[in-house]
């Protein structure tokens, strides 16, 4: 509310990025993993935002924006990978350590704080070893503060940093 579309196109440029994320699981039982995730979002807008010189005129001052979203930590996975169907699935769940950096012109924003991740997968096995199919997942956190350029501040309880955000992929599984 109150943007300019400059400037909600500015914004929305930040929603759409780049996911990677990675898994090394140990099965302990038919059904029943646990091992380690990462995953890292990338984003990055250019824009014109009104501002204004020493004299008050309006002017528009391009800028650049980069964010990255990580999450890090220990997770489990359920899935039917030994059941004798070429039709896989797989829900695993992460609980860890979220991370978000974010760099405006020379201004670079910092902050962490505990994440969990959730995915659910549907693979068709192509071979013994590899299987590739659609997935869904979330990655979520929140931040109650962040570092400025090596300045720590502190969010109320109405502005706090949300990192919430759905993604929708494809997932292949390299099985050893």
């Amino acid at each position: 509310p109150g943007l300019t579309k400059t400037e909600k196109d500015y914004v929305d440029g930040l929603k759409s990025g780049v996911n990677f994320d990675i898994s090394a699981y140990y099965h302990l039982k038919n059904i029943v993993a646990i091992g380690l995730k990462f995953s890292n979002y990338s984003a990055s807008s250019d824009g014109f935002l009104l501002g204004y010189d020493i004299s008050g005129m309006p002017m528009s001052i391009p800028v650049t924006t980069k964010d990255n979203i990580t999450f890090f930590g220990p997770a489990l996975m359920i899935s039917n990978f030994s059941e004798a169907t070429r039709h896989k699935m797989f829900i695993d769940m992460g609980l860890g350590v979220i991370s978000y950096t974010t760099k405006t012109g020379n201004v670079k924003g910092t902050g962490s704080n505990l994440g969990a991740e959730i995915n659910f997968a549907y693979q068709y096995q192509i071979s013994k070893n590899f299987l590739i199919g659609p997935k869904v997942g979330l990655t979520a956190g929140t931040l109650n503060k962040m570092k400025f350029n090596g300045q720590t501040f502190e969010f109320g309880e109405d502005q706090k940093e949300g990192l919430h955000r759905v993604s929708l992929s494809a997932a292949a599984t390299f099985r050893f």
